[in-house]
This record gives structure tokens, sequence and C-alpha cells, in this order.
């Protein structure tokens, strides 16, 4: 006996595909109302899921769950007779025909009511300390510049920066001169002061440091980013402000919305995998 599975899927009795991968193939039979789907079909599908490594068969799971439910949203929307209009999703990027047929389903089937203004206070005043302006830091910095493509000159700028890491540490009073002194950075002129800082005024990495820095703290170990190895120290920090109700009550209300549709939208199609027939495969989360 073959160890190549050929897995087969059917919805409704309507072949979408299905062939043997091998000869003489193991055949898991996988059924949706009657409906045959290809193994090709759920190969194709597994490229855009993730499994740990050397667990292939977790993101073949996850890719004919996705098959499955797939096929049972479009059979429901062409069985209300809808068609497909796709609408362009991105600059010169438009809906698969199969795309836009879902989501006119989901836009008649999922209905949802609007929050009252009741509901949308109770949830700002679930935790109002949630709803903050951006803080604001100020930052200084000494760079070790490299190149990080070049293995030689990235481990020698790590290893300088190490060195001066340990230098900032010992004597904190001294950064600015330390900075001064050794920083491959044009802000080594004014002691490595980059002045204020908010969110996204850097690169990711920086930014991630910057938010495990109290005031006054110093990086234990350099922060790589694609500029080179950077040791920084947090001079000040403005914790955003909490914010009132008025300035956030949209952005509650939207995302209250949001988490009621796709709470309506799983009950939907919970209801179709319910409704239908299917066999040789687990619809349960992985």
């Amino acid at each position: 006996m073959s160890a190549n599975p050929r897995t087969v899927f059917s919805v409704n009795g309507q072949t979408v595909a299905g062939e043997a991968t091998a000869p003489s193939a193991i055949e898991t039979t996988v059924c949706v109302n009657g409906q045959v789907i290809d193994s090709r079909t759920i190969a194709a599908e597994a490229q855009n899921h993730e499994a740990p490594r050397g667990k292939p068969g977790l993101a073949w799971k996850k890719a004919a769950n996705a098959v499955v439910l797939r096929t049972l949203l479009l059979e429901d929307a062409r069985g209300r007779g809808l068609e497909a209009e796709p609408v362009e999703v991105g600059p010169g990027r438009f809906e698969t025909e199969e795309e836009a047929l879902v989501r006119a389903l989901l836009e008649i089937a999922v209905e949802i009511e609007a929050p009252t203004e009741a509901e949308i206070r109770a949830e700002w005043a679930r935790d109002p300390e949630r709803f903050r302006a951006p803080p604001l830091w100020e930052v200084s910095h000494l760079l070790a510049a490299c190149d990080h493509a070049d293995t030689a000159q990235a481990e020698a700028a790590k290893a300088r920066a190490l060195d001066l890491t340990r230098q900032a540490l010992a004597d904190p009073a001294g950064f600015s001169r330390l900075a001064a002194n050794h920083s491959d950075c044009g802000s080594g002129s004014s002691g490595g002061a980059l002045g204020q800082l908010g969110p996204g005024d850097t690169v990711p990495e920086f930014e991630a440091a910057l938010r495990r820095l109290s005031e006054g703290d110093i990086t234990p170990e350099p922060v790589a980013t694609r500029h080179g190895w950077h040791v920084i120290r947090m001079d000040a920090v403005a914790p955003g402000a909490t914010l009132p109700f008025e300035a956030v009550r949209d952005k509650i209300s939207a995302a209250m919305e949001k988490a009621a549709w796709a709470r309506e939208a799983r009950a939907f199609v919970n209801a179709l995998v319910a409704s239908a027939e299917i066999t040789g495969c687990d619809l349960r989360p992985v």
C-alpha cells in the first residue's frame, strides 16, 4: 500500500476536482454535502498556512479546513443567486470572483446593530487607561555603524557597542561625553541627544527598546537596527495622557462593531457547518 494519501473533497454531490495523487494512494474522502475537492486545491491553499517545522500535516489540515469552509460559503452564495462583482482592494489589485461572492454573501447574511451610546460609554469606563495619547521620549544614543551584510564589520561594530555599553553603565553621567567621542551618528556633536521622539518617529527596533526603558535607563545590551548597533539612554518620559470619552468615542464604536461583526460571521459559518454533511475533515481549530 502506498503511503501517499489521496484527499478527495465533495460538497453537495458536485465534484470540484478529484484525481489520485498516486496510482495506489490511500484515499481520504472529504465530503461536504457530496462535492469533491482535489488534493491539489488543498496543496495550493497550504502555501498560505504556517506549521511548526517537521509538522507539514498541520498546514495541510488548516488548508483543508479553509477550502471546505470556502466551498460552503460559495455554495450558499450561488444558491442565493448572488453574482460576483469584484472591487479594487489595492492599487491595480482586484478581488477574485470567489472573494467577491463570499464578500457579497457575508454582506447580506451577517447583520449587526450599532452599539448604543450607553454601551460605548460603558466600554470606555471599563478601563479609561487603555485610551491614551502617544507617549513622548527624550532620548540620547550613540551608534556603532555597520553594514549587517558584512559579517566581519557587523561583529566588530557589535563588540565596540558592547564595550561602549559597559562604559555607559559604569558612568551614566558621562554618556554625553562618550557619545561625543565615539558615536558614528551626527547627534554625537550634541552629546548623542535626539530630542523628543514619539511612536513612529524611528525604526521599529529602536522604538521597541524605548518602550522598555524608564527615565534614566541605559539599554543593558546594544540594540541592532539597519544603521548598526545603538546604546540608548532614556533622558525623560512623558506618558500619554488618558483621553476623554469624546476623543475616543468613534474609535471605540468602530472596534465594538468590528468585534460584533466577527462574532456574527463566525456564528453564520458555524451554522453552515452544522447543517452540512462533512466527512473526512476535522473543522475544529488547529
